[in-house]
């Protein structure tokens, strides 16, 4: 049977699910968090990923263990990973954003999705995070539609130009394929691979 773009799409992996994070299991969705802060930055994805793995490797993937490490700890594992730009500004916020996590909500992401009253209400109480703009609230909130009930961000415009591309109209088929329309972007349009793109037979460009 031929495949059509969706099936191509449905087989191509997100970020979390490449740095190998179930996101139904609990102790992974703080470390989707804390992936998602590298994320959002103007810095490439393998960075990203290569620096979460180090955090991974070096075992700081709770919020008391990132606490504990401090400062100029974790500003080396970010250099390790190549994020030498935004090194100072991304440890400040990490730090702030541990304690507040502890503070309002005993180090549980999941007691923010518990207290908030809706999916908008959800997407404000993650921007009262340092560097969680609507930019990290969308990474990290689309990986997580099925698996919290409020997790339902509008689409990134990303998403949104790949899908037209790929004559995808439908908006709730956009928003469960929007982690991987995000990575064709990344990966294949925005640096003009056509030619290695896994769906380039249905892109209408």
């Amino acid at each position: 049977m031929t495949k059509d773009v969706e099936d191509v799409l449905s087989g191509l992996r997100s970020y979390s699910e490449k740095l190998g994070l179930n996101l139904r299991r609990k102790e992974n969705r703080f470390k989707w968090f804390l992936a998602s802060m590298l994320f959002a930055k103007r810095i490439s994805a393998e960075i990203a990923k290569k620096t979460f793995r180090g955090f991974v490797r070096e075992r700081l993937t709770t919020p008391d263990k990132l606490i504990e490490a401090g400062w100029d700890r974790i500003v080396d594992v970010l250099d390790s990973g190549g994020y030498v730009r935004y090194d100072f500004s991304t440890a400040t916020n990490i730090l702030d954003n541990m304690r507040f996590l502890v503070k309002e909500y005993e180090g549980d992401v999941d007691k923010i999705h518990k207290r908030a009253k809706d999916s908008k209400d959800l997407e404000k109480m993650l921007m009262e995070f340092k560097g969680f703009g609507p930019m990290a609230v969308n990474i990290f909130l689309r990986e997580l539609r099925g698996i919290w009930a409020k997790a339902d961000p509008q689409p990134s415009r990303f998403a949104l130009e790949t899908a037209k591309k790929l004559g995808i109209k439908d908006l709730s088929k956009i928003k469960d394929l929007e982690s991987k329309l995000v990575r064709l972007h990344l990966e294949y349009c925005k640096k003009q691979r056509c030619t290695k793109c896994p769906v380039r037979e249905f892109c209408g460009r």
